[in-house]
């Protein structure tokens, strides 16, 4: 079918354009257009005019397009090869920034020669209330005691008697407005001002959870007359993407999946006029607009012009990335989210904070290329931004100020000052003005603002501007548009998307398919690992049950063939177990896009169906092939097939089973849960671990629906049916194979097998049916929340601190720090050290690619020489282009470096360096802010300090240094607040980088290092920072910030500078002077640098001024004309002066390396540990309830089996209850404690780096915190289970089963823990972990008992630690019972283990032995790994 027989039955849009009387897109006023006014060529006419006479369709996909030797020739816009859409893109758009507008213009004149309207949309809200329930205060935090109240409340919320305590909070309250098509509209607000509840009201994609009143209108209609997340694209502050996909791929997915809208439509009447008009278009704009409307290309036109347009061409081969993958910047990042919306042919924008992570000049020209679109096609585009530079606030044409959920003012950019100047305040002459509107509604802030000196300041509420800008001239303006209601007839058809999807469900299909093969391309490597796996799995199966060892002579050899079968039956099944994860992974991925109306559900689930066919066919076909001879099964090779079909669909029933897990659980902690409980239904009730006969009334229900029940059947009955099993036994009538059968209460007819076939199958529909309908239905978990501080904000108005007003000379910095004990977060005692440095190189060894590539040196040098001195009470900026080395330096004098080759000189008050006593007297505060994620703001400064302070200060003192520090950084109203992930839930990015500083500040150090303290803050939280940082500086400590682009009242709060260029050489070292003045001095005095502009941020000026572009302009070298200057002589006497110990001075000396005793950081991990795991319930309590579970489900199913010993069965399916506890609990265990594991290690490092203790207290505390919940589990567990299942009510017997359950469990914990230590992150470890389960599973005596292994074998059944774990609970309990068990041969209980099992009551104390040694063994690799290897390289 023809792309072109998709448009051709089009819908009744397209109808009306073909009857002549109506058309979306004429209007009445055709008027006579001018003939084409360019000169062509004759071979150009003569193509143009054959173009002409082909029928519209055929029009509508060729094109002329000029070679690049300026021939013209004809193309078929469906198959524009890479190097035609280049060349086409460099003609019209060259250069972004300069060539964007003229293109967007040419468009708009050939669409306006023909007098076409363009759909437009005027977006308007009256009286919106948004309001949610939330709880407060402790309640809010997650704890195992809230946990469980919570989901009591859930259960008993439907009665009347019944109130749950959660409080109104209004996110928006009474808002109206109107967004005009054709400006530009910048949203402000002050963090949790509701900037993104509204947007994703007025885009119609607000929370089922809120409660919203009000309307929105688009063009008069309401939000049910159109699909709002088709018509208008909202692009979400949050990126989530596929990793493995480049970004060029990215962004065309997202282009094949919305379409191309209206555009066909457009282009059919624009040529059908211009054919009757005579006019003959510029033939690069027509192939442009062709190749836009056209879609389903894999690749479009419209896909290479925003990346242009985004500037990620120079990355759109490269890697998105996540936190497994190396890929694009954080700000790349960014613009793929920006991108992946504007590929699409959406007609209003909604964009949240797009400028996150990006440096204004990248912003800048952004909002420009957007401001350009706007103002051409007349769109509707409102952007919210947190801390735009004046040059990017002055691009908007209106400005909406949000705060507290009000509208405070709404209207043109230009009359916003005018209306705060009418309220009484002005806004300084060195101040942005953006920054200036969202401090002046703050009560800290306002003060500053006051402009009528003659009357006395009083605060002014938000609710007093809001009441107030109703009868400014702005918002009455607003209030009269709103009043008149919207012509609805005035709408242009095409403006509101009224289809579900943007193409047809074939082309959905298509694009689906090919980008599920593309991700499996890339995740070739996990298929390749499990094949691997499974090979290796198969060869020890294959020597395990090897043929010379397997017999046909009586019903217990059968019995290992049924072990040997159920191994490749349970094999098969739990390869699929990694289809749960990948799932998952990509789920973020998949809610996004479904909600932006992408793609239905179905149509991203049938191809992860249909794809893995293939590999299953591959996994399962080597598998039987290594096993099926080689273990001596039936030798007929209709049997083979058979195998091999059946195994084939029980591979598919498990993997589909996985992904309807994954879809229904949606996160990997219930998943998993979810998961496990799914399979153990499975395994419990399949008919081998607990026999059909033996199954109570009350389960059976459960044994006919478990899919594993009828493989199991099935792939015996086609075994035991076979010639081999065909003869009759002395003393028995029937033939050993259904003996066989029958010893295990298995069925005999042949027809099980196909029963057993058809069963999978059903199966399988089900479960992708399932999978599917999840998808449709369910929302993904746990939306982020921001945490509200409890205080109501009266705080005195007077706080704010002026910062650029104090006076800049260094006379206030007298060494006579005596006067400093009254200041601020000065109750502990310390000495001011200078740091200088003199020459310092950093090198690393030379890359392989670099080498690759002809470079000879063995070195990569990053700093080449740099030298300077920080000194106490003086706040220094390090600034630089991104890789001039900022981190690089910062790191290498803090003495956090990993690797490389560290050379020169650095001294601390003029003795030289020891790393050992630095780490006692500094501070690091990371650009990433490192915190565990389950304590509290005070709980963490409590355990920084109690490990960082020395012992002398006592816990009085401590706890009153803390408050001091708290007050001075500004956290006390948030010290009950959790800290969270990061971008998931807890704290704000700006209060965790307030936490980052205290963190180190309660450390008391009297030098601190900050890496980009600012980044990724707006305004008025980088203000509140860099006033923590101003107070730190004013108590007379040494601070020096890498920072990246600050605004100018940020820029000069700092007293010198230390600029450095690309290479990592300095090129200015000084101080900075009032408003900057020094700076400027020195680089207007060099020859051919432009003055700076009134007004202009003196940091972005100097960062122009010395780009690497401006020194080949100028034919200078900076570093050069710097060395050469009066300022570098004098410092280099500054460095001389401060590298000569101060007469009388000591060198620091400790006489411990950590400030705590052993014992001391021991109970302090403990102490910190005890809370992380209190308040983490989706692992703990999620953790006991699955143990509880289990245990009823087990109890009731092996009801009152322990008492019964009639006959080996019943032995070997009270065995079954141990192992299969013992094995599924214990993964659980290892399986779940590994993502906690893996955050708290990144926390570790931090916390290591900054000398808080050794390995050993913290690897003590995060083993000794586990005992008491395993304890706890264990008791729970064994006390149901103990008495359900009806074992010997003796003392010693329960003790020992306790004793076994206890350390089983706690040596899987220490194992999956062990697995975390070794490995990079917790994804390698889950894969490198659960390699061992297969093998344990299978040498647990269980499948195959060990004196039936191979010798060969058999040390590894010693080695399998669950092994142990079923000889010391068996023997335990029937190693000593005399009863009688087979009544034809008089064996006892005893005699029959020890025969079959080689199982002995009094091998139990070494048995005991063994298993503490094994819990011994786990924990101390794991403590010896997270000591040994450093998985974070700096």
């Amino acid at each position: 079918m023809e792309i072109g027989d998709i448009y051709r039955a089009g819908n009744s849009l397209r109808n009306s354009i073909r009857s002549n009387s109506s058309s979306l897109w004429r209007n009445n006023n055709m008027d006579v257009f001018s003939k084409s006014s360019r000169d062509e060529d004759d071979e150009e006419a003569l193509k143009w005019a054959a173009l002409e006479k082909l029928p519209t369709y055929s029009r509508l996909r060729k094109g002329i397009l000029t070679t690049s030797k300026g021939e013209a020739s004809e193309v078929d816009i469906h198959n524009l090869g890479l190097k035609e859409r280049r060349d086409l893109l460099e003609r019209l758009v060259k250069v972004a920034e300069e060539d964007n507008e003229r293109f967007l213009l040419k468009l708009r004149n050939r669409i306006d020669r023909v007098g076409l309207d363009l759909p437009t949309i005027e977006v308007r809200y009256e009286h919106v209330n948004v309001e949610a329930e939330a709880h407060m205060g402790s309640r809010a935090l997650p704890s195992f005691i809230n946990f469980t109240i919570s989901m009591v409340e859930s259960l008993l919320g439907f009665l009347p008697i019944f109130k749950s305590e959660k409080q109104h909070l209004n996110i928006l309250q009474d808002v109206s407005g109107v967004i005009k098509p054709g400006r530009l509209t910048l949203l402000l607000g002050p963090p949790s001002s509701g900037k993104t509840t509204l947007l994703l009201t007025l885009a119609g994609r607000l929370g089922k959870d809120l409660k919203f009143s009000g309307r929105v209108t688009y063009n008069g209609h309401g939000m049910n007359e159109f699909v709002p997340q088709r018509t208008a694209a909202y692009i979400s502050q949050h990126d989530v993407h596929i990793g493995e996909m480049t970004v060029r791929e990215t962004l065309s997915y997202s282009a094949r999946f919305q379409g191309v809208g209206t555009r066909y439509d457009m282009l059919a009447e624009l040529s059908r006029r211009e054919k009757e008009a005579n006019i003959k278009p510029d033939p690069d704009i027509d192939v442009y607009m062709k190749a836009v409307a056209t879609e389903g290309q894999e690749t479009g036109v419209v896909t290479d012009y925003v990346l242009k347009v985004l500037g990620l061409d120079i990355c759109a081969d490269t890697m998105v990335g996540d936190e497994m993958l190396r890929g694009i910047s954080g700000g790349q990042r960014k613009r793929v989210t920006t991108g992946e919306m504007l590929v699409g042919p959406a007609g209003a924008f909604f964009m949240d904070e797009i400028s996150t992570g990006l440096d204004s000049s990248t912003t800048y020209q952004i909002v420009n290329s957007l401001k350009q679109y706007v103002h051409i096609f007349k769109g509707t585009n409102v952007i919210s931004l947190l801390q735009p530079a004046p040059e990017t606030y002055d691009l908007f044409d209106d400005i909406i100020l949000l705060s507290d959920g009000q509208i405070v003012y709404q209207g043109p950019r230009e009359d916003v000052l005018e209306f705060f100047e009418s309220m009484g305040f002005k806004c300084p002459e060195r101040k942005g003005v953006a920054d200036f509107l969202q401090e002046v509604t703050s009560r800290k802030d306002q003060a500053q603002y006051w402009a009528r000196r003659d009357q006395p300041y009083r605060f002014v509420t938000v609710k007093e501007f809001a009441e107030a800008f109703q009868s400014f001239h702005a918002g009455k303006k607003i209030g009269d548009h709103l009043s008149v209601p919207f012509d609805k007839s005035k709408s242009h058809p095409a403006a509101l998307t009224t289809k579900n999807y943007g193409v047809k469900k074939r082309e959905l299909l298509k694009a689906s398919i090919s980008r599920e093969y593309l991700l499996m391309h890339r995740n070739s490597f996990v298929y390749i690992f499990k094949l691997v796996q499974l090979c290796l799995m198969a060869l020890v199966a294959t020597t395990v049950f090897l043929r010379t060892k397997m017999h046909h002579n009586s019903v217990e050899d059968g019995s290992i063939y049924i072990g040997a079968l159920f191994f490749a039956v349970v094999m098969i099944m739990f390869n699929g177990m990694s289809e749960q994860a990948m799932t998952i992974v990509k789920l973020p991925v998949f809610y996004k896009q479904r909600d932006l109306r992408f793609y239905p559900a179905w149509a991203y689930a049938l191809p992860s169906w249909i794809l893995k066919i293939p590999i299953t066919f591959l996994e399962v076909a080597v598998y039987v092939a290594i096993t099926y001879y080689s273990t001596g099964m039936d030798p007929n090779v209709g049997r083979l097939f058979k195998q091999f079909l059946l195994l084939i669909f029980v591979n598919q029933m498990a993997s589909a089973l996985f992904r309807a897990t994954a879809a229904v659980g949606r996160n990997m902690i219930v998943a998993n849960t979810f998961g496990s409980f799914a399979l153990l239904m499975l395994f419990a009730l399949g008919g081998f671990v607990l026999s059909r006969d033996d199954i109570k009334g009350w389960w059976i229900w459960g044994f006919w629906t478990s899919p594993m029940m009828y493989a199991q059947n099935a792939i015996l009955v086609n075994e035991f049916l076979g010639k081999k099993w065909r003869h009759v036994l002395p003393g028995s009538t029937e033939s050993l194979g259904i003996e066989v059968l029958k010893s295990g209460a298995f069925f005999t007819d042949a027809y099980w097998y196909w029963l057993g076939l058809g069963a999978l199958i059903g199966f399988i529909v089900v479960f992708n049916f399932l999978y599917t309908v999840a998808l449709t239905y369910l929302d993904p978990f746990d939306k982020a929340r921001a945490v509200k501080s409890e205080d109501p904000q009266d705080g005195t108005a007077g706080e704010a601190v002026e910062m650029h007003q104090r006076a800049k000379s260094s006379s206030h910095h007298s060494q006579n720090m005596g006067e400093n004990q009254n200041k601020k977060g000065m109750i502990l005692p310390f000495e001011p050290h200078s740091i200088s440095f003199n020459d310092v190189m950093y090198s690393v060894d030379m890359p392989q690619e670099m080498k690759n590539q002809g470079v000879v040196e063995d070195k990569l040098v990053l700093l080449k020489g740099v030298s300077g001195s920080f000194r106490p009470g003086v706040l220094t900026a390090l600034m630089g282009v991104s890789g001039a080395g900022k981190t690089t330096l910062m790191d290498v004098l803090a003495g956090r470096k990993t690797g490389g080759y560290i050379e020169g000189d650095i001294r601390i008050s003029g003795y030289p360096k020891k790393q050992e006593t630095f780490a006692r007297i500094s501070g690091y505060c990371e650009q990433n802010d490192i915190h565990s994620p389950h304590v509290t703001i005070y709980e963490s400064l409590l355990y920084s300090a109690w490990l960082r302070l020395p012992a002398e200060v006592d816990s009085e003192t401590r706890k009153m240094f803390i408050e001091e520090v708290m007050d001075l950084v500004e956290l006390a109203p948030l010290r009950q607040a959790l800290v969270g992930l990061p971008g998931v839930n807890g704290l704000s990015t700006e209060q965790r980088k307030r936490l980052t500083i205290a963190v180190e500040l309660v450390a008391n150090p009297s030098i601190i290092f900050m890496d980009e303290p600012t980044s990724g803050l707006d305004a008025r939280a980088a203000a509140i920072v860099m006033r923590t940082v101003r107070n730190t500086v004013d108590t007379g400590r040494t601070v020096v910030c890498t920072i990246h682009q600050p605004s100018i009242d940020i820029f000069e709060a700092f007293d010198e500078l230390f600029l450095m260029k690309r290479g990592g050489e300095e090129i200015y070292v000084g101080p900075l002077g009032r408003h900057s003045c020094d700076l400027i001095a020195y680089f207007e005095a060099i020859e051919g640098v432009s003055k700076i502009k009134d007004g202009y941020n003196p940091a972005t000026w100097m960062l122009e001024v010395s780009s690497q572009a401006q020194e080949i302009a100028l034919g200078v070298d900076f570093a050069n004309i710097y060395k050469n200057s009066e300022l570098y002589r004098r410092n280099k006497e500054l460095i001389k002066e401060l590298s000569t110990p101060v007469p009388g001075s000591k060198d620091l000396y400790f006489p411990t390396q950590y400030s705590r005793s052993f014992f001391t950081q021991c109970v302090a991990c403990l102490w910190k540990q005890r809370w992380s795991y209190w308040r983490n319930p989706p692992y703990t309590a999620v953790r006991f309830l699955f143990t509880l579970f289990i245990a009823l489900m087990f109890g009731t199913m092996f009801w009152d089996l322990g008492s019964k010993r009639a006959r080996p069965r019943d032995l070997i399916n009270s065995m079954g209850s141990m192992y299969i506890a013992v094995f599924f609990i214990g993964v659980q265990n290892a399986q779940s404690v590994q993502p906690v594991i893996s955050i708290e290690r990144t926390v570790f490092y931090r916390e290591k780096a900054a000398g808080m203790y050794s390995a050993f207290p913290y690897t003590f505390g995060q083993v000794a915190v586990e005992i008491p919940y395993i304890f706890c589990q264990t008791i729970v567990y064994c006390l149901i289970v103990y008495a359900m299942i009806g074992f010997e009510w003796t003392a010693v017997k329960f003790f020992w089963y306790l004793f076994f359950s206890f350390f089983t469990m706690l040596y899987f914990t220490f194992y999956g823990m062990m697995a975390v230590g070794i490995t990079p992150n917790h994804h390698i470890a889950a894969i490198v972990s659960s390699a061992f389960y297969g093998l344990w599973n299978l040498f647990s005596g269980f499948i195959i008992p060990r004196p039936r292994i191979p010798i060969w074998w058999r040390w590894y059944y010693w080695g399998s630690p669950v092994a142990w774990s079923l000889y010391g609970l068996v023997a335990s309990q029937y190693g000593d019972v005399k009863d009688v068990i087979n009544a034809a041969t008089q064996e006892t209980v005893e005699a029959y283990l020890r025969r079959y099992f080689g199982f002995r009551h009094d091998f139990l104390d070494v048995v005991a032995v063994v298993h503490v040694s094994f819990a011994l063994l786990f924990g101390f690799i794991f403590a010896y790994s997270i000591k040994a290897f450093n998985f974070q390289n700096r």
